[in-house]
């Protein structure tokens, strides 16, 4: 009979230990950055550079199983290595349906962060121009998740306070408090410092609205880099390149995310649409149907609040557009 081979140095007649992985202590962190697989996971040990367990890979799932934002329990391994064991539930998310798509399939969700506390969706005032219509998606996603959601008008130096009031009032007007900056006097950043302090929010918005532009005015040692609008399509670059979360010297946290260009709404049904439009609200349930769609029903107190002006017409045209299901 073969004796089992034994580490040099070791006596034959010492028995040998295998260090047993289950007996490794789980290590408590949350996802502060997620790049082609790997997890960037920072905890009171440190970070360590994490991959998926197996069996939570093998699940099927119409969502992103670690994402941004989640809070995990990881394992270290005796080579420096670290995987994910478990993932948190989340308690909160800001998510859009993935780009990724089937011909006659809907993509699953894609998770930009997860467990926020607040949102601050970034448009410019120019240099591109802003697409308000993709402002109002932002926005659904943002009341779908039950999520306070805050609007930074970036770039007023380009146009000027009043008419930056002008394209960014119809939200004030449904209740979101909008925030009139520009990274390049400074104007309006101390307004910004104090609506993120002693929270994690995510910074989201298009490409070139003058994300990471804002965080180095907000917070110069984190050097992000910035590019220039493209001349030639008036269309901003991508900046930020993964989703990453960063520590702000003031207090609290920001998720700052790459710029999109595309929000398509996750789980979000034409019939669900009219409770995401806060201006909307207080109309809904005195209309002479039922089951208004506040489209061409006649009686509808939605399209009278529009024609008194309680409704800012653009938005009560981004409701119509989206519940016909068109661009």
């Amino acid at each position: 009979m073969r004796r089992a081979r034994v580490p040099l140095g070791v006596p034959p007649d010492t028995p040998t230990r295998r260090m047993n992985p289950a007996s490794v202590p789980l290590v408590e962190g949350r996802i502060v950055k997620a790049q082609s697989g790997f997890f960037t996971v920072e905890s009171e040990e440190g970070r360590f550079i994490c991959h998926l367990r197996g069996r939570l890979k093998q699940k099927r799932l119409a969502t992103d199983v670690a994402a941004v934002g989640d809070r995990v329990r990881i394992r270290r391994a005796s080579d420096g290595t670290a995987r994910i064991e478990e993932v948190s539930p989340r308690q909160s998310v800001l998510s859009r349906r993935s780009p990724r798509q089937e011909a006659r399939k809907p993509g699953p969700e894609q998770v930009l962060v997860a467990n926020p506390d607040q949102t601050l969706f970034v448009f410019a005032c120019a240099e591109p121009s802003p697409h308000l219509r993709m402002l109002d998606r932002f926005l659904i996603a943002a009341e779908r998740f039950h999520l306070p959601a805050l609007v930074c008008a970036n770039k007023i130096d380009l146009v000027g306070r009043p008419e930056a009031e002008t394209l960014f009032e119809r939200y004030r007007a449904a209740g979101y408090p909008v925030l009139y900056t520009s990274a390049q006097s400074g104007e309006g950043v101390e307004q910004v410092r104090e609506a993120l302090c002693d929270k994690l929010t995510v910074l989201s918005g298009p490409s070139g609205a003058g994300k990471s532009s804002l965080l180095n005015r907000l917070c110069p040692g984190l050097g992000l880099r910035v590019s220039r609008i493209s001349r030639a399509t008036s269309k901003g670059r991508h900046t930020t390149v993964v989703p990453e979360i960063f520590a702000l010297d003031f207090g609290g946290y920001v998720a700052d995310t790459p710029g999109l260009k595309a929000m398509a709404l996750w789980d979000v049904g034409p019939e669900d649409l009219e409770e995401y439009f806060p201006e909307m609200r207080p109309f809904l349930g005195g209309c002479a149907f039922n089951n208004c769609t506040h489209d061409t029903e006649p009686g509808c107190l939605v399209k009278e609040a529009v024609l008194q002006g309680r409704i800012h017409p653009e938005r009560y045209d981004s409701y119509l557009r989206l519940r016909r299901g068109q661009p």
